[in-house]
């Protein structure tokens, strides 16, 4: 992180990106064996609650500690709208639609890492300022 900062990297986007991988891939890693193993429930599971702590606990405890003084203008207008669609976006595809039962297949899955990449891909660029 120390690297990020030293190019002016903020600590947003470092949360958003550097931080948020590092402490999702053993998530990553407990839902694929449960995927393996045919435990497909679980590894939503875990992905939801996990999200949900992180979110609630997380950001609660932090709260309380030391409760935030300003929230950047980016996590209102960017970060927000794009985690509550992308949240609607997983529970119409997990809950299913229109008759189908929810199921997650790989033309889906592609399409919400696609769209994890697209997003990180804004990141960059507000950092790097493309023109």
């Amino acid at each position: 992180m120390g690297v990020a900062q030293t190019f002016g990297v903020s600590d947003l986007i470092i949360g958003l990106t550097i931080v948020a991988l590092g402490t999702s891939l053993p998530e990553l890693a407990a839902s694929i064996a449960a995927v393996k193993k045919g435990e497909h429930d679980l590894a939503l599971g875990n992905v939801v609650g996990s999200n949900l702590f992180n979110t609630l606990g997380v950001v609660g405890i932090a709260g309380i500690v030391a409760p935030m003084k300003h929230i950047s203008p980016d996590v209102i207008h960017r970060d927000w709208p794009i985690m509550f669609g992308l949240s609607i976006l997983l529970f119409i595809v997990a809950y299913g639609w229109k008759g189908r039962k929810g199921v997650i297949n790989r033309f889906e899955g592609f399409g919400l890492l696609a769209l994890y990449l697209i997003y990180n891909g804004m990141l960059i660029e507000t950092v790097i300022k493309i023109d």
